[in-house]
């Protein structure tokens, strides 16, 4: 290994105060230690941007590769593989994902979503919660559809998105945690056992068709393993983005003010969001062998935990970093990784939240404001979320 430097260890604080607000710790181990052993999570935090961008440009050293020591597992999705085998399970997705498919195919369910779920958040009135109202039955209703489940509904999709996003972050081990994790896992399978044989009869534009009829089909196991992959994050990213938004722009408002005189702008507001909030906040890599990262030695085997959430806040790449400005400096941020393992969803989401959603909330709902008295609720550092928004209008 060559001449590096040893990694310090970061024992000084607890996966509750990680829950809470992890941002401080953050902070402080991008000043001291930005790449740390954390005996917390028996794992080394990696959370300068240069270490968490370098990681994933090198699938032979850091790779992404990994057993399955939980108690249950969602199987091996291709966010768990490198290339080639990545790559192939990848295509099924992207010609249902790039940008000039979401503007043929995919606008008109946005669109008509956004409507439906901001009638509901009228007819509930002044107080109603962003998250139940809007927010996530409108994630879930789109991707549903994207995906192809005809025979499930919204409330469905929802409830098994939090379920495995729950048990992919269960470090407590809690048994009821595990309990809706593996069901929602077997009610996934039910519905893909229904809805297989029907889209190869009559093939459509969604995911699943694509996965089943494309000119690479997958094998059932790797369907089942990517469909729960993409539950688990496409509604909970775009869910917890829009919420995010909302709230950065609602505690500034000459950026609501500048979003609502030009919707346009709405896209600005889901860049930083994703960058100052990263609803996912962190993805595990490991050392293949010794290796050198961002100057510090790693052994192999090495679980590494990716804090991009840290990365995105990085003060030697964004000026004031721990602050929402929809005007800073254009600048890649780490929200949906990098390199080979680059978000395939992330068009979708930037049109779903950026170009719809928020547009629609802000020009539908005349003095949207905060609810009196509504100081929104978060936590989580794997996947960090705003739980409840409470919101209020004018008549």
């Amino acid at each position: 290994m060559p001449n590096t430097a040893a990694v310090p260890v970061a024992d000084w604080f607890t996966l509750d105060q990680l829950n809470a607000d992890p941002y401080p710790i953050y902070a402080r181990l991008r000043r001291e230690a930005p790449i740390a052993w954390v005996p917390a999570t028996r794992s080394y935090f990696l959370t300068s941007y240069q270490a968490c961008r370098d990681v994933n440009l090198d699938q032979e050293v850091f790779t992404a590769t990994r057993e399955y020591t939980r108690r249950y597992s969602m199987g091996a999705s291709m966010l768990h593989k490198d290339d080639p085998e990545h790559a192939a399970e990848r295509k099924a997705f992207g010609g249902v994902l790039k940008p000039n498919a979401i503007t043929r195919d995919w606008n008109r369910v946005f669109e008509s979503n956004a409507r439906k779920y901001l009638a509901e958040l009228r007819d509930a009135g002044p107080g109603a919660d962003l998250v139940e109202t809007f927010s996530g039955p409108f994630a879930a209703d789109c991707l549903r559809e994207m995906l192809g489940f005809r025979n499930v509904g919204h409330h469905d999709v929802h409830r098994w998105s939090q379920a495995i996003m729950d048990g992919n972050s269960n470090s407590d081990d809690d048994d009821d945690v595990w309990e809706r994790y593996r069901r929602s896992g077997e009610e996934i399978d039910e519905a893909l056992d229904e809805m297989i044989p029907r889209l190869l009869f009559e093939p459509d534009g969604s995911l699943l068709s694509m996965m089943i009829n494309g000119p690479e089909p997958m094998s059932l196991e790797s369907i089942r393993a990517n469909v729960k992959m993409t539950i688990g994050g496409g509604v909970k990213e775009p869910r917890d983005v829009l919420v995010i938004a909302l709230w950065g722009l609602l505690s500034h408002p000459d950026q609501f003010d500048q979003v609502r005189n030009d919707p346009s702008a709405a896209t600005l507001a889901f860049d930083e969001a994703v960058r100052w909030v990263s609803p996912i906040g962190m993805y595990p890599r490991k050392t293949t062998r010794e290796a050198e990262l961002a100057g510090v030695g790693l052994p192999a085997d090495a679980d590494l935990s990716v804090v991009i959430a840290a990365a995105n806040r990085d003060e030697t790449v964004f000026d004031d970093g721990e602050e929402f400005d929809i005007n800073r400096e254009r600048k890649p941020h780490l929200a949906f990784a990098n390199g080979a393992h680059i978000c395939a969803g992330q068009h979708a989401a930037k049109a779903m939240i950026g170009r719809i959603a928020l547009p629609t909330l802000i020009s539908g709902l005349p003095g949207l404001r905060p609810a009196e008295d509504a100081e929104p609720r978060s936590g989580g550092w794997i996947f960090r979320r705003i739980y409840e928004l409470r919101l209020a209008w004018d008549a």
